[in-house]
């Protein structure tokens, strides 16, 4: 029997990460005492909102596209997304000299989708409820001759995404566990595979929003689970189904998915801009609200978390924190 070799590894992750040196912004590592006292642990924040087009996103879309050929450049790439990846592809492209075109939901926030659009890239809507946007994407790319940038499902992707939580154990030095948001599994898997690379006995905790447990039923389940089309304010998160390379990861690595409510994101938000004075769009706060509503338990003494972002117009960005619906 021939076991088969892990997709990424390690080294992948710090290779990306000498790629991304003086492209991507080295994020900075926040402290609370208010936070550590309501939590019960040293938690460290890794502020992925404060990193280019607001997200860990254009870790991984950078690594990706400056892997690409000289041919495939000059002909372009496609990608499709909600949002951040969105983003992060259209600026990547711009940098290294490429052109991108973008499937996005209708109802993608305003603020991402013009952000994408201000860097440059072509976007092509579709209706997430009805709509395949990756047959769009790979039908668009088959057409004009262009290479699809995958939101998660990439060896590449998944290594740069994974330079968030190597930086922050850099920084933080040794961590007794590592709570990440989880959407198609690409940022748990590289923060999985960095964080267990350098301290094997690390606790890795992911955090779905409770409408959108695709991971956490498909770990429980040994394998790919699909739920209907998520309706949360967590848009980053809103996936049907993990993606299959990042679940063969997850599935070796990730301890544990906790859920958390809408009404708990909200909260997180709040107590982000109050008192952390830092803005966190709903998706990015789901690690900070699983821990601030209890729903990790026997949390160990230092706890490091990803802030994955801080996508979020000031209107809905009110309307959510003011308890309100999306």
């Amino acid at each position: 029997m021939t076991i088969a070799p892990d997709p990424v590894t390690l080294d992948d992750v710090r290779a990306a990460a000498a790629r991304l040196k003086g492209v991507a912004h080295r994020t900075p590592v926040l402290r609370s005492r208010t936070l550590d006292a309501l939590v019960g642990a040293e938690t460290l924040l890794k502020c992925e909102n404060f990193q280019r087009i607001g997200a860990f996103k254009f870790r991984g879309a950078y690594n990706a596209i400056s892997r690409l050929t000289p041919e495939q450049l000059a002909r372009g790439v496609a990608a499709y997304s909600s949002g951040n990846h969105a983003q992060a592809v259209a600026l990547a492209a711009r940098e290294l000299g490429t052109t991108a075109v973008i499937v996005m939901p209708e109802d993608a926030p305003a603020s991402k989708r013009e952000a994408t659009a201000g860097y440059g890239a072509e976007i092509v809507s579709y209706d997430r409820y009805t709509g395949d946007r990756v047959a769009i994407a790979e039908a668009l790319a088959a057409e004009r001759g262009l290479t699809v940038i995958p939101p998660y499902e990439h060896p590449h992707i998944i290594a740069g995404q994974g330079t968030a939580a190597l930086e922050l154990l850099e920084e933080a030095g040794e961590l007794d566990a590592l709570v990440t948001p989880v959407g198609g599994g690409g940022l748990i898997a590289g923060s999985a595979t960095a964080a267990k690379g350098l301290r094997a006995g690390i606790r890795i905790i992911g955090v779905e929003p409770e409408a959108g447990d695709d991971t956490k039923r498909s770990l429980e389940a040994g394998r790919r689970v699909s739920v209907p089309v998520p309706r949360t304010i967590a848009d980053g998160q809103a996936l049907h189904t993990p993606g299959e390379l990042t679940f063969s990861v997850n599935r070796r690595l990730v301890d544990e998915i906790v859920l958390v409510s809408d009404d708990e994101i909200r909260a997180a938000m709040r107590f982000a801009f109050e008192r952390l004075k830092i803005v966190v769009e709903p998706s990015g706060a789901t690690p900070l609200a699983a821990l601030l509503s209890g729903r990790v338990t026997d949390l160990p003494r230092r706890v490091g978390v990803i802030v994955s972002g801080g996508n979020i117009d000031t209107e809905r960005f009110a309307r959510l924190c003011g308890g309100g619906a999306d």
